[in-house]
């Protein structure tokens, strides 16, 4: 299965044990992205995580 990083438009090999939430690199640019659909293989950039400051 294979899906496209939104950042580089690079084609990523998505393993078949790959679930939906999940996060994975782009082996190309390095982006984070989270797998958003599995029907089709839909990426999109993950959310950066944010500094709670014991908030």
């Amino acid at each position: 299965m294979h899906a496209e990083c939104p950042e580089c438009i690079a084609q990523i090999a998505l393993p078949a044990s790959t679930l939906e939430s999940e996060i994975v690199a782009c082996p190309d640019c390095g982006a984070e992205l989270k797998v958003v659909s599995l029907n089709p293989p839909t990426l999109a950039l993950a959310p950066e995580v944010e500094e709670d400051w014991g908030e």
